[in-house]
């Protein structure tokens, strides 16, 4: 009986198979890299048994497909007949296409001449190749992730359209004269959005005077306006001077029976119709379904291959109701990305809350253009919040989205469309909420005051702003007493300062303290333990020194008014 074959003995045998096979399995792994678009892992996830010319039979798809087997006795030179038997699929998978092949292939490419910037889909190397892969979006691993292949973040390609000026026209209380529209436009342009998108000309008169107005202004951004995917709405956006026009219709069955009345054939038409219109005038265009989540796969995906077809710049999805999950987001972009080779934009309503969290999710599935609104206003509780999605972003990638927008301009601008429309930025804000980079419990303090890293992960003064922590109250510590004390100059020791910080404490079980009023404690203990008046422990002698500095200040305080009575 001959020998087992070591590992590396293993490793080096040829196995010889027909040209046909090869040849077969090449195309069928090819068409699988084109439809999933992803960087594989190298378990070798991959195809079924042999199919038709086709490549399609047997066949599976994404993250479930199954490892591949052979059930061929494979013929190995220099081995006896009885070392003929079926081969493991590790001896298929080393000697039939991954390790040779493709890489042969991929070299025959020439794929390492390529500039940078050339997108491929052939980055699905079993060996780490000696270059970095060039993919259609930069992706971000996330380490924390059971399945790499499933985590791969493209928030290093995308693009915001700013929807304020349209979807935020449809919040509730809004009503943007045409100086405020300009304000916001040019404060949005100066924030470094890539798009800021207008209400359709076709709505009134007054918003045709508006696209104009912005169209002229010479901003940075491009001017996109929204229209509905009729001929008569595209006749007159085209006229405005903008760069762009997004083309929506509802899909859904709820839509197409409540709503505009159409069947996928007529929508279909009207689609390839308006697009070929906007095209010949040689600005771009957008594709949107409306109520993409509730409509049939089979007919989204049809009219996106049509149009995608038809040069159309970028498909949108759009959850118009907010009833997305981050999963089905991520499946729904993850498909289409295997579908069409334009840019996929998506459009998400908050009425569940994960507005935030379903974009990023989007861009993690191949999405390259996100739509926002100042605070998320829009109709109903409107869609994805531009401070919300950008912090999100900064935290995944802080120096790319540092260098990308004017990020000290967010609070400018929330204040502004805040002032607009007439409501208060909200306290939980992300970034400007009034209590954004506040940090009040003692542990929490202290760590901060070490390392603001321990608690922060957005850096307060890269958005111009400052963190505070808050010392007047029963949860406060001596580390953040400390820390005030020596910003107000006073020499005190860790006992005298741990003493102070009783004494604030049991103030603050009747009522929280202002930080003028930690001053004052403050600078009375420090005036007693300078004097000799008072000493660490003595509470009544403190209770005193506070008392009489209390009736000095009402005294100086009444003294006015007293003088202007007489």
């Amino acid at each position: 009986m001959p020998p087992k074959k070591t590992r590396e003995q293993r490793q080096n045998v040829i196995v010889t198979l027909p040209a046909e096979v090869i040849a077969k399995r090449n195309k069928r792994h090819l068409d699988e890299l084109e439809r999933s678009n992803y960087t594989e892992t190298n378990d070798f996830a991959g195809l079924g048994e042999d199919g038709g010319d086709d490549g399609t039979k047997g066949s599976s798809r994404g993250r479930d497909r199954q490892t591949i087997s052979d059930k061929r006795k494979l013929k190995m030179p220099g081995t006896s007949r009885a070392a003929t038997k079926k081969k493991s699929t590790y001896a298929v998978r080393e000697a039939l296409l991954y390790r040779k092949n493709l890489s042969t292939l991929i070299a025959n490419s020439k794929l390492e001449e390529l500039p940078s910037e050339v997108p491929t889909y052939l980055t699905a190397v079993t060996i780490r190749p000696t270059y970095p892969p060039r993919l259609l979006c930069s992706q971000k691993l996330n380490p924390y992730a059971p399945r790499a292949s499933d985590f791969l973040s493209n928030i290093s390609n995308f693009n915001i359209i700013e929807s304020t000026l349209r979807e935020g026209e449809q919040f509730a209380n809004a009503f943007f004269d045409t100086k405020t529209k300009i304000a916001i436009a040019k404060a949005l342009d100066a924030f470094g959005v890539e798009y800021i998108e207008l209400t359709s000309p076709a709505a009134s008169e007054q918003s045709r005077a508006d696209c104009e107005a912005i169209c002229k202004l010479g901003l940075k951004a491009k001017i996109l306006t929204h229209i509905r995917c009729h001929m008569d709405d595209a006749r007159i956006a085209v006229e405005t001077g903008v760069d762009g026009v997004d083309v929506v219709i509802g899909t859904s069955s709820f839509l197409r029976e409540f709503s505009h009345g159409k069947d996928m054939a007529y929508i279909t038409k009207t689609a390839i119709e308006v697009i070929e219109f906007v095209k010949s005038k040689g600005i771009e265009v957008r594709f949107s379904s409306e109520d993409s989540f509730r409509s049939d796969l089979v007919d989204l995906l049809s009219i996106y291959q049509t149009v995608d077809k038809i040069g159309v710049n970028r498909v949108g999805i759009a959850d118009t109701v907010g009833c997305a999950n981050p999963r089905q987001v991520y499946d729904l972009v993850r498909t289409l990305r295997g579908v069409v080779g334009c840019d996929i934009e998506i459009h998400l309503h908050n009425d569940t809350g994960m507005a935030i969290a379903n974009a990023y999710t989007a861009l993690e599935a191949g999405a390259t253009h996100i739509d926002t609104s100042v605070l998320g206003i829009g109709e109903r509780v409107g869609i994805t919040p531009l401070g919300g999605l950008v912090a999100c972003l900064y935290a995944a990638n802080p120096e790319y989205v540092k260098s990308k927008y004017n990020l000290s301009m967010l609070r400018e601008i929330e204040n502004l469309v805040a002032e607009a429309v007439e409501v208060n930025i909200p306290f939980m804000n992300p970034i400007t909420g009034y209590c954004a980079f506040t940090h009040k419990a003692g542990i929490h303090a202290k760590a901060i005051l070490n390392n603001p890293s321990t608690y922060e992960i957005l850096k307060p003064e890269d958005f111009g702003l400052t963190r505070y922590v808050s010392i007047g109250h029963r949860l406060t510590g001596w580390n953040a007493v400390k820390s005030r004390v020596e910003q107000l100059g006073l020499q005190l020791t860790d006992a005298e300062i741990k003493d102070a910080t009783a004494k604030i404490k049991e103030l603050a079980d009747v009522r929280t303290q202002s930080m003028d009023d930690v001053d004052s404690l403050l600078r009375v203990y420090h005036s007693g333990i300078q004097s000799g008046e008072l000493a660490v422990g003595q509470k009544e002698a403190l209770d005193r020194l506070l008392k009489k500095h209390r009736d000095q200040a009402q005294g100086r305080e009444s003294s006015p008014s007293r003088e202007r009575e007489d």
